[in-house]
């Protein structure tokens, strides 16, 4: 295989990996959040205000990393740093 195809094969199976570790974890913490939030609200339904508050700002925490895992994967499919190397390293034999 040539420099090209190498850094091809890599961008695309890390782009995999990054996207599926990087969604499987936030859903199972928002699963858990709101597992959580429910039952405090069972137990609170006087706070439930607060409970929400809470409950929404930190999903949107955790749906940042989802959200950054999908930038990263993007970036080495469609704006990857060493495809200028490599093609100047091809053009150059």
């Amino acid at each position: 295989m040539d420099s090209l195809t190498t850094i091809a094969v890599a961008s695309i199976v890390m782009a995999a990996l990054t996207t599926g570790f990087g969604t499987m974890a936030p859903a199972l913490g928002e699963g858990k959040a709101v597992a959580t939030a429910l039952t405090a609200l069972a137990q609170q339904p006087d706070a439930s205000a607060t409970i929400t508050r809470t409950l929404f700002v930190g999903l949107a925490m955790i749906e940042s990393t989802a959200i950054y895992c999908f930038v990263i994967s993007m970036i080495l499919i469609f704006a990857n740093p060493f495809w200028n190397h490599a093609i100047a390293q091809a053009a150059g034999k």
